[in-house]
């Protein structure tokens, strides 16, 4: 009866949240200057497994109802213009955050020689920088340390400081990728109920400057169970989706091991295109354009921003 009540409720907080929240729409992608637009797709078979082959002519990239012109297709090769930024939230649990140590350890290391990685923490609405972008990635591994935890206060929004990392990239802007993998629990303590303006922001900056987000959900069960539980959970769902990224939960609390969901983060970084096409005509510089991008094999699935910018302001 209990779960019966659970469910129920959870079904109910979700349509809620649809109607109610602002719609966010988010683009991980680099425009040029003479109308073309270029993302990146990632391209995944079955249960995470490596696609078909995938040419040009197998896509197609609408806008509305226009068909755009795609004039590339490429494939992103090892760790090649790769920026993967592992963002973690300092409100989670350093004993949660500890346990996993040794699978985030494992990642880091075995990411591709031309792969840079780096190291950060939400902190005070902005983050901090435990160690640069570097392909030096033992060196980036040994940089992880414990959280302060909930009681700090020092995270009072994973949003802000996602917003922050991703107007403010560390790195190179003009990488052809730029990702990062957010643990979280999506609790944002400064609006956590639906309507969440600093959630709305880092969507809109993720989306204005090009990042994919891939998050892993951490928290308690206590938090898992309840309605701001289900809102962050949500939320997490709603950025990822929107900027091209994934988002990994094990059910209502913290995995007991992060490394399938690692695993599968990897498959997806080892799996990504990058493609370009020609803007519309009347497309408005500087706004927002929705996308959607279709393959002709069957059963593979495809990870894209939802909206991309249109070049030009």
């Amino acid at each position: 009866m209990l779960q019966s009540r659970l469910a129920s409720v959870h079904v109910l907080v979700l349509s809620a949240i649809c109607l109610l929240a602002i719609p966010a729409f988010a683009g991980a992608q680099n425009s040029s200057a003479n109308g073309s637009i270029t993302t990146v797709v990632t391209a995944l078979g079955p249960n995470y497994t490596a696609p078909p082959n995938i040419t040009k002519d197998d896509i197609s990239v609408y806008s509305k109802q226009a068909k755009l012109n795609v004039t590339s297709w490429e494939p992103a090769k090892g760790g090649s213009q790769l920026q993967l930024a592992i963002l973690i939230d300092d409100a989670v649990s350093p004993r949660a955050i500890g346990m996993q140590f040794n699978d985030l350890k494992d990642f880091i290391e075995q990411q591709p020689a031309g792969t840079e990685v780096g190291l950060f923490y939400a902190r005070y609405g902005s983050f901090t920088t435990a160690a640069k972008f570097s392909t030096d990635h033992q060196q980036v591994a040994g940089k992880l340390h414990l959280t302060f935890g909930r009681r700090s206060g020092s995270s009072p929004s994973i949003y802000l400081s996602l917003s922050d990392l991703a107007k403010k990239w560390p790195g190179n802007p003009e990488a052809a990728r730029r990702e990062v993998l957010v643990l979280t629990s999506g609790m944002d303590l400064l609006e956590p109920g639906v309507q969440d303006p600093y959630f709305d922001a880092a969507v809109t900056n993720v989306q204005k400057y090009g990042v994919i987000v891939h998050s892993i959900y951490i928290g308690p069960l206590r938090l898992g169970l309840s309605f701001f539980g289900m809102i962050a959970q949500s939320n997490l769902g709603q950025l990822t989706s929107q900027s091209g990224g994934d988002a990994f939960f094990e059910g209502i609390s913290t995995p007991v091991s992060f490394k399938p969901f690692l695993n599968q983060l990897d498959t997806i970084l080892r799996n990504q295109y990058v493609v370009s096409f020609e803007s519309p005509n009347g497309a408005k510089p500087g706004r927002l354009m929705p996308i959607d991008i279709r393959v002709e094999q069957k059963n593979v699935k495809l990870l894209y921003p939802h909206h991309v910018l249109v070049p030009g302001k």
